[in-house]
């Protein structure tokens, strides 16, 4: 079919989930820029900025257990209106941290619970519900290009909206620290976090289901049903119910995912989360000196995402199944962040570079990533897909908790020893290694292509 000719409106809709993706990450990536100005006005240490931040860790790993079902029941147009509103409600009110702070510490001494600091105590209820919110971008996204997109091009449709991580990656530094130094870090959580509710216009006017939206053509919309797999009573396969959370987790593919989440999302949440402030601890770097070299590092990481999902193509031409073909893939990709073990040693030569090196190792993980969410097609059936996906989200995130709670842990140790270069060489040193010990797990628990079948 002459694809030219029937309209080109499921990319409209594509360019809305691109969006909503680079603010998603515009949103969570706020906190990490300003930490070297909450922590000279609050006087927080490393621990406390890992606890904050783990809050939101901790908060998107539970959500995203449920936010597929959640969005499935609201329906995807208002399923993903609720999720962008109470992110971005969650964005914004960190600039009322300090009152909703006093708020919380005065119910926590009320029930008789130990007071926590008033920054902290906001900031925290502030990135619970960031977490909760940004939890439904994934799946909400995942389900809207399953309504308005053949199988054929959904692979395609994916890898753009999901470049937006990238793009909102690299605006943060462009614009966060700037907006600070200019008009205060309150403005910068207000500005950034009210961007969603901008989104949120576009989605209500552009937005309907295929069959209602008046916009999509007829042939276009009969290309979208074109390889539609229908079944006994008029349902689709993919709208089947699937299997419980139980049976999922006594099969040892759900298990190889879950361990590949949770050995390598925490690396990606220390490179969004730490750089910043390895940045000052290590090289003094505060305020606007830090936007041009971690704009050149989070623009290093569009290559992983774009060549990720292609590299595993070389293999399965050769004859291997997609799900042999991508193992080999990510062995090879899974040897690349150990550059990021020479980021200490070379940095004595300039901040470029570790930063060059640990671009190189964000790059790794997200060609790393693009092809561990696809292990999960490769071996389970569509109607099961979200259940997996949403259960290796939760251990990611579990596991992104415990790299952030470390990390504070040990630049507070050694700071307070003089040597906090040591622990950043420690953390370097688990990034560097996390994606083969991952690789080796992974292929110990499903040695061979193993199909689940419901």
């Amino acid at each position: 079919m002459d694809t030219s000719k029937i309209g080109k409106y499921r990319w409209t809709i594509c360019s809305l989930l691109f969006f909503a993706t680079t603010v998603n990450y515009l949103d969570r990536q706020v906190l990490s820029l300003l930490k070297p100005t909450l922590e000279e006005e609050f006087g927080w240490t490393n621990s406390d900025y890992a606890n904050i931040a783990s809050v939101f860790q901790f908060s998107y790993a539970i959500s995203m257990l449920f936010a597929g079902r959640i969005i499935d029941k609201l329906g995807t147009k208002w399923g993903f209106a609720w999720a962008i509103i109470i992110w971005s409600v969650g964005a914004a009110i960190h600039g009322f941290a300090i009152p909703m702070g006093e708020s919380v510490v005065a119910v926590l001494g009320w029930v008789g619970i130990a007071a926590v600091p008033v920054s902290i105590a906001g900031f925290m209820l502030s990135r619970a519900v960031l977490g909760f919110g940004e939890s439904g971008n994934f799946p909400a996204a995942i389900k809207a290009t399953a309504e308005y997109f053949p199988k054929k091009e959904r692979a395609f449709a994916t890898g753009i909206f999901n470049s937006g991580a990238n793009v909102g990656a690299i605006l943060a530094p462009l614009t966060v620290p700037w907006i600070a130094s200019n008009w205060g870090w309150e403005s910068a959580f207000f500005i950034i976090g009210s961007i969603g509710f901008l989104w949120l216009i576009f989605w209500f006017i552009f937005y309907e289901k295929p069959e209602n939206q008046k916009r999509l053509s007829a042939a276009e919309l009969e290309f979208i049903l074109s390889d539609s797999e229908e079944i006994s009573g008029g349902v689709t396969k993919e709208n089947e119910k699937g299997l419980s959370w139980s049976k999922l987790l006594g099969y040892k593919q759900t298990w190889a995912f879950a361990v590949g989440k949770f050995l390598t999302d925490g690396v990606w949440w220390f490179f969004l989360f730490w750089l910043p402030a390895y940045l000052k601890d290590q090289y003094h770097m505060t305020g606007t000196s830090i936007i041009l070299p971690l704009t050149v590092l989070y623009s290093m990481t569009m290559f992983g995402s774009i060549g990720g999902g292609w590299f595993p193509v070389y293999f399965i031409k050769k004859g291997y199944t997609p799900y042999d073909g991508r193992m080999k893939a990510m062995l090879m990709i899974a040897c690349i962040p150990l550059v990021v073990l020479l980021a200490q040693t070379l940095g004595e030569i300039s901040f470029w570079m570790p930063v060059i090196l640990i671009g190189i190792g964000a790059s790794a993980h997200q060609a790393w990533s693009a092809n561990l969410f696809t292990t999960v097609s490769d071996m389970f059936p569509k109607k099961s897909i979200a259940s997996v996906v949403g259960i290796g989200g939760m251990a990611g995130g579990l596991g992104g908790v415990i790299v952030t709670k470390t990390g504070g842990a040990l630049f507070d140790k050694y700071k307070a020893l003089g040597h906090i270069e040591t622990g950043y060489t420690i953390m370097f040193s688990f990034c560097a290694i996390a994606y083969l010990l991952a690789w080796f797990i992974m292929k110990s628990l499903v040695p061979k292509y193993k199909a689940v079948v419901a």
